[in-house]
């Protein structure tokens, strides 16, 4: 018990001194989840916006297999992209493995279905309310679509915080591809895991306060946007 109260007052200290390996995993983490979240965006949500607008043969089909994705397991994916970005893959060439770029890569794949799923939901609705009036004025499809996007923007941003919440605590992809290379591809999940491997209980526990901290700052930001939302303020 006393090596845990021990192992609190240190990280706490490390928090506050914001020590240079810990400032240093957390904005690395920060940069290969923003960049994964801008990505995973720019896809996911004009897919969802078309699944709301258009109607094809499909449709359906492609629905179900992206809400099937969001339980896709994130060691798996790490796997598929290991293997695609590895020398022996077909994309080996462009040697991205053990790199930022390849846990980006990873980390879009596990939230593009959840971001598209989450804002096919409020886009389907707000379609409803469009519908009779986009198709009066004689909109094109791509105007419908942007229509949608700007109105619902705030469902969208909701759609958005939770990718990065699921992204921020993501570990088995990341460890996978990333490799957990000091000064160059550890974040905040790998990090954690490898300090309390090595028995540093101080700077996992340092590493796990930024993490909830951070995941506590999405959660409340999530809750917010939606309290806007009911009372019709933005």
């Amino acid at each position: 018990m006393s090596d845990l109260w021990l192992g609190l007052q240190q990280a706490v200290w490390l928090v506050i001194t914001l020590n240079g390996d810990l400032v240093e995993i957390t904005l690395r983490s920060l940069q290969v989840t923003l960049t994964a979240l801008v990505v995973a965006s720019a896809l996911a949500l004009p897919l969802a916006a078309l699944l709301a607008v258009r109607r094809f043969r499909w449709r359906r089909s492609v629905i179900a297999v992206l809400n099937a994705l969001m339980g896709l397991p994130p060691v798996v994916v790490g796997l598929i992209v290991y293997v695609t970005l590895s020398r022996s893959g077909p994309l080996g060439v462009l040697g991205l493995l053990f790199t930022p770029t390849a846990m980006v890569i990873a980390q879009v794949i596990i939230i593009v279905p959840l971001i598209a799923s989450i804002a096919h939901q409020s886009l389907r609705e707000l379609w409803s309310d469009y519908h009779d009036l986009l198709i009066s004025m004689n909109t094109t499809q791509r105007q419908r679509i942007a229509t949608l996007l700007w109105d619902g923007r705030r469902a969208l941003l909701t759609a958005a915080l939770a990718g990065f919440g699921r992204a921020i605590g993501e570990v088995g992809a990341i460890m996978v591809v990333g490799g957990n290379i000091d000064h160059a591809t550890r974040v905040l999940t790998t990090a954690i895991a490898l300090e309390t491997g090595k028995g540093e209980f101080a700077m996992a526990l340092a590493l796990g306060f930024v993490l909830i901290a951070l995941a506590l700052l999405v959660n409340l930001a999530i809750h917010w946007l939606g309290q806007t939302e009911r009372g019709g303020r933005w």
